[in-house]
């Protein structure tokens, strides 16, 4: 009965952990860029959008469609990072322990 409750004190201490986690994710901020970091965007770790960057250069009508493709590519690009700061993190909660196929914490 001991090893029970002291399996039910480290599932609750993980759960706080966790939570704190969560916390910390929505305030670290990862840059993701294209075109030469002529177009930028921010993302929280979890991998909300926070803010664009585009070069004054970009701005032509005629480069609309560059403009757009670039923007996909730098958020790609930063949520590759988001992703990789996310497995870190975890990494360091579950003392290296993967997360299991399909389960994700955003």
């Amino acid at each position: 009965m001991a090893d029970f409750l002291g399996l039910m004190k480290q599932a609750a201490q993980l759960q706080s952990k966790m939570q704190e986690m969560q916390a910390e994710l929505d305030t670290m901020m990862v840059d993701g860029t294209a075109g030469g970091g002529m177009v930028s965007v921010t993302l929280n770790a979890k991998g909300d959008l926070k803010g664009v960057r585009i070069d004054p250069s970009l701005i032509k009508p005629e480069d609309k469609e560059i403009i757009e493709d670039l923007i996909v590519a730098a958020h790609a690009d930063a949520r590759r990072k988001a992703e990789t700061v996310m497995q870190d993190k975890m990494k360091g909660l579950t003392g290296g322990l993967p997360l299991p196929p399909g389960m994700k914490l955003f």
